[in-house]
């Protein structure tokens, strides 16, 4: 069956996203205690959390921003004849920080920081458990692009490059090219090479599922080029035991609490990977990826990318996909990381699109 791409577009950022909203009320919780309160198979449904049902986290609000920041570096490439992806995906970080409260001392332009449509989405006006290493880089961070000053590996890097996979299908950028890009976007927030790598690795098997390769294929070419760089041991081993258990057939329950908690970078993806590949369908997998002591939103996040992009949008059981919080704006960022590049912007001017393109997704 060919699939629509558009489709496995929208998938990987819905599908991160009712993983993440599925997650979010046992984030903090041990297995033991999920069993106790959500009965043997845990939780299946969306549960309450921060005063609603199918409620994002910060997983998904920088997931979206990560897309915006690439949505503004293509706007401005195409008018301005050059753009930055890793800097202008920082000043989308520098945006959601605003959306948290927070600002850094350079952030003095009331215009700049509420531009564009989406920080006028108010439910993203809303902090939902943010990490702090992400806030701290942040309002540190000296000039727009720069790396984090930090030894951080946490899974705040590799929860919210998703987009860079996407972006790098439809930019034509190599396989490459789309492991350094998502380095360098995870490199904003996190300064250890396993928190950066770690990223790299996720948007490179995004990029991989959505031209049809199968999760295996996926990373054994993410792998390829994971070995290339410094310092990829802690990732490598980490993705190798996933193949490992999955090899071995153990329980799976004994198998993610080998694989650790996912609180950092390695583990969340490893976990992911092992959930994505173990199971026959979206649901199983995501369940498996939540019902765990430690950090079950993002692995759920990053086990719903994965199945997501491969599988489309209409995976997603229907019970989840519609109470899901803020839906349709993810749904509208999916769509115009798909339909970007046929966009009519120009550097000479003249294009259709180029009024609204820059007031939606202003290149600065």
């Amino acid at each position: 069956m060919t699939l629509d791409i558009k489709s496995q577009f929208r998938g990987c950022l819905l599908g991160g996203a009712v993983g993440d909203a599925l997650g979010a009320p046992v984030e903090f919780m041990s297995r033991n205690e999920i069993l106790s309160r959500f009965g043997p198979t845990g939780v299946s449904e969306y549960a309450p959390a921060y005063g609603g049902i199918g409620c994002i986290t910060d997983d998904t609000q920088m997931t979206l921003f990560t897309a915006e920041g690439l949505l503004r570096s293509h706007v401005r490439g195409c008018l301005r004849g050059v753009s930055t992806q890793s800097g202008l995906v920082s000043s989308a970080y520098e945006r959601w920080l605003y959306t948290q409260g927070e600002l850094t001392q350079q952030d003095t332009e009331q215009d700049w920081l509420t531009s564009g449509w989406l920080i006028k989405q108010q439910a993203l006006h809303s902090r939902r458990a943010p990490g702090m290493t992400c806030l701290s880089a942040l309002k540190q961070m000296r000039a727009y692009g720069d790396q984090a000053r930090n030894d951080s590996k946490g899974c705040g890097g590799v929860m919210r490059v998703a987009p860079v996979g996407l972006f790098a299908h439809v930019s034509r950028a190599s396989f490459e090219m789309c492991f350094e890009l998502g380095v360098d976007v995870s490199a904003l927030t996190h300064g250890h090479a396993t928190g950066q790598l770690a990223g790299g690795v996720l948007a490179v098997m995004i990029q991989l599922l959505v031209v049809g390769e199968s999760l295996s294929e996926a990373l054994g070419q993410a792998c390829q080029i994971l070995k290339r760089h410094p310092r990829h041991e802690e990732t490598l081993t980490a993705l190798e035991l996933a193949t490992v258990l999955l090899e071995e057939g153990i329980a799976p329950n004994d198998a993610i609490a080998r694989l650790g908690q996912g609180w950092i970078a390695e583990e969340a993806l490893a976990i992911s990977v092992y959930c994505a590949m173990k199971c026959a369908n979206f649901r199983d997998a995501i369940e498996m990826a939540i019902n765990h002591d430690g950090d079950s939103d993002s692995t759920g996040a990053i086990t719903g990318n994965l199945l997501g992009a491969m599988l489309g949008e209409e995976v997603i059981p229907a019970s989840w996909h519609t109470s899901l919080e803020l839906r349709e704006v993810i749904s509208e960022m999916a769509d115009d990381l798909h339909d970007c590049q046929r966009w009519e912007i120009y550097t000479d001017g003249g294009g259709k699109d180029e009024a609204w393109a820059w007031e939606k997704y202003p290149g600065y």
